[in-house]
């Protein structure tokens, strides 16, 4: 497993779509952020499934991938 952090941007009329599809595999942390751990292959899949849902142009994705959360240091004020 890997520890993944996926942070997107996008227009309100996709917003759902890619906040259903991140659910189905990650931990909702915050508005437009998910972490959690999983696969290559999963990794793979969310990517793709989010290929055909954005708008390169106007949206954004950003995914951090850690070999283990203990790479992670967080903290949270709020």
């Amino acid at each position: 497993f890997m520890y993944v952090l996926i942070v997107y941007d996008a227009a309100v009329e996709r917003v759902t779509k890619i906040h259903k599809l991140l659910k189905r595999f990650l931990n909702w942390r915050q508005n437009s952020v998910f972490e959690g751990e999983l696969t290559e292959s999963q990794i793979e899949t969310i990517k793709n499934a989010l290929r055909d849902i954005i708008d390169p142009e106007t949206d954004s994705i950003l995914l951090y991938v850690a070999r283990d959360e203990k790479w992670l240091k967080r903290e949270e004020l709020g």
